[in-house]
C-alpha cells in the first residue's frame, strides 16, 4: 500500500463554509436578483476614496508591496496611540489567529475557546497541530468564562475570547474579562478577536486595548473586513506586546498584505467618519431586526455586532433552506442557529416577510 501524501487527521477536518453566492441563488430561482444575509458584510460599497486608491495602487502590481507595511502599521500605531513594534498585519483578522497559533504553540499544546464561536477557531487549531478545548456556551448563548478558565490546563498556550462573539453577537461584559484574563495568568496568550469592535454600543464591553493592552499575554485582534467595508481584500491587525508582534511578523507568510490591500486600508481610514456613519446606520437596523425577530422567536439574544443570531437549534437548517428558497442567503449552523447579517432596511424587510412566512 502506498503511503498517502496528505496528513489523515485532516480528513475530520470540517472546511470553512462561505457565504454562497447571491447571482448563482438569482439564477437558479428565476429570479432578478438574490439577497445574501450569510457573511457579515457592510451593504454600503466602499468607503469613499478607497476604489481610487486601489486603482492608483494597480498601476504599481508589478512591483513587490512595502513588506513591512510601514504606512499602514504608522497610521495605525498614531490612531491607536501605541508604538509601531506593536503592530503587525496579515490577510485579515482570521489569517492573524492563525499566525499568532504558529508563533505561540507547538503540536501537543492546548487552545482554549467557546463554542459555538468563530468557526475558523477549529480548523486553524488542527492546521497548526494542537489540540482545541471547546468549551460549550452558556444558556445566553455568551461565553462561560469560568468554564473556560476552569478548562485551562499546563497544555494550554492560548485562549481565544471572541467579544462580540460571531456567530451569537453576544458580548463579555468588562469585570468578568477582567477577572478571567486574571485567572488565566500570565502564562496563557489571550487572543481578544475584536472583528466587530465598530459595532459596540454597550459601555459596558470594553474597548481590549484600552482596558488591556498594557497586559504582556494579551493580544487585540481587529480586521477591516467588516465595518471598514474591505472583506474583498482582506487586511486585518494586531496589537501586542513587542516580542510577540515580532514573532507573528516572522511567521506572516511574506507580502501576504499586499499593495491594494494597504493603498485601501490607508484610504479607508481616512475615511473614518463615514465609516461611523454607516456603522451608525447597521445599529440602527441591528435593532429593528432584533425587535422584530423576538416576535418569532423570544429568546434571540441582544447583538453587539452587525448580526443576529436566531437560536433554532435542529430547525436551523430548514430555516436556512426556506429562506433560500425565497432568494435570501442566511447562513444556519446545524443543531444550534441561523446568523442573519444585517443589511439595508430594504434587504431586512425582505428579510422579515420571508421570516414571517416560515411559522417560527
Amino acid at each position: 500500500m502506498s503511503r498517502r501524501l496528505t496528513r489523515a487527521d485532516l480528513d475530520a477536518l470540517p472546511s470553512y463554509v462561505p457565504g454562497r453566492n447571491p447571482a448563482d441563488l438569482a439564477r437558479e430561482l428565476g429570479l432578478t436578483e438574490a439577497i445574501k444575509l450569510a457573511s457579515n458584510e457592510v451593504p454600503y460599497g466602499p468607503l469613499p476614496g478607497v476604489p481610487e486608491a486601489i486603482l492608483e495602487a494597480a498601476t504599481q502590481v508589478h512591483r513587490y508591496p512595502d513588506m513591512g507595511v510601514l504606512a499602514l502599521r504608522e497610521t495605525l500605531a498614531a490612531r491607536l496611540d501605541v508604538g509601531i513594534e506593536r503592530i503587525a498585519t496579515g490577510c485579515g483578522s482570521v489569517a492573524l489567529c492563525e499566525h499568532l497559533l504558529k508563533a505561540a504553540t507547538v503540536p501537543g499544546d492546548e487552545v482554549v475557546f467557546s463554542w459555538r464561536s468563530f468557526e475558523a477557531y477549529p480548523i486553524i487549531a488542527a492546521t497548526a497541530g494542537v489540540t482545541a478545548v471547546k468549551v460549550p456556551n452558556k444558556a445566553d448563548h455568551g461565553h462561560d468564562l469560568d468554564a473556560m478558565a476552569a478548562a485551562v490546563t499546563d497544555k494550554t498556550r492560548v485562549v481565544f475570547v471572541c467579544n462580540p462573539n460571531n456567530p451569537t453577537g453576544t458580548s463579555v461584559r468588562r469585570d468578568e474579562l477582567a477577572a478571567f484574563i486574571d485567572r488565566v495568568g500570565p502564562e496563557v496568550l489571550v487572543i481578544l478577536d475584536e472583528a466587530y469592535r465598530e459595532f459596540v454600543t454597550d459601555d459596558e464591553v470594553p474597548d481590549g486595548l484600552t482596558e488591556f493592552g498594557d497586559r504582556p499575554n494579551v493580544v487585540v485582534v481587529r480586521t477591516f473586513s467588516k465595518a471598514w467595508g474591505l472583506a474583498g481584500l482582506r487586511a486585518g491587525y494586531l496589537v501586542a506586546q513587542p516580542e510577540v508582534a515580532d514573532a507573528v511578523r516572522k511567521v506572516v507568510t511574506p507580502f501576504s498584505t499586499n499593495a491594494c490591500v494597504q493603498a485601501a486600508a490607508l484610504a479607508a481610514l481616512r475615511a473614518e467618519d463615514e465609516m461611523e456613519r454607516r456603522a451608525a446606520l447597521v445599529i440602527s437596523e441591528r435593532t429593528r431586526l432584533t425587535e422584530e425577530l423576538r416576535k418569532f422567536v423570544p429568546d434571540v439574544p441582544e447583538s453587539q455586532a452587525n448580526f443576529v443570531w436566531l437560536p433554532l437549534a435542529e430547525r436551523s437548517v430548514e430555516f436556512g433552506k426556506h429562506c433560500e428558497s425565497r432568494g435570501v442567503i442566511v447562513r444556519p449552523f446545524p443543531g444550534d442557529g441561523v446568523r442573519v447579517t444585517v443589511g439595508t432596511p430594504e434587504e431586512n424587510d425582505t428579510f422579515l416577510k420571508v421570516a414571517a412566512e416560515a411559522g417560527l
